[in-house]
């Protein structure tokens, strides 16, 4: 069975970092990419961060560059998305996806999401 794990969230205060993981099993780690995504109360989700772990191309969302660092441990099958001076904005639930390309061109920012993991939850408070 396909499974993502994502855990690290919980609550921390405005201008504190924190490091999410995301462990992945039942499928080729090398051949996919993972991403984080999340959803903010009341706003849809949105994508944050992509790794092709293969590689280590990466993918940042305008409002996290600069901010979220994306990396993996192959061996682990493990992403990890390090998060710094958050903002009482960046609460949200954050999930982590295996992506997959839809075409020969896409890049890792192309992917797309085929498996989901459980969000986690991390609060900012101000």
């Amino acid at each position: 069975d396909v499974q993502l794990q994502a855990s690290g969230g919980g609550l921390v205060q405005a201008g504190e970092s924190l490091r999410l993981s995301c462990s992945a099993s039942g499928f080729s780690f090398a051949d996919y990419g993972i991403g984080w995504f999340r959803q903010a109360p009341g706003k849809e989700r949105e994508g944050v961060s992509h790794i092709t772990p293969i590689d280590g191309d990466t993918y940042y969302a305008d409002s996290v560059k600069g901010q979220f660092t994306i990396s993996s441990d192959n061996a682990k099958r493990t992403v990890y998305l390090q998060m710094r001076s958050l903002k009482p904005e960046d609460t949200a639930v954050y999930y982590c996806a295996a992506l997959g390309p839809n075409g020969p061109d896409d890049t890792v920012a192309t992917y797309r999401p085929w498996a989901w993991g459980q969000g986690t939850l991390s609060p900012v408070s101000s």
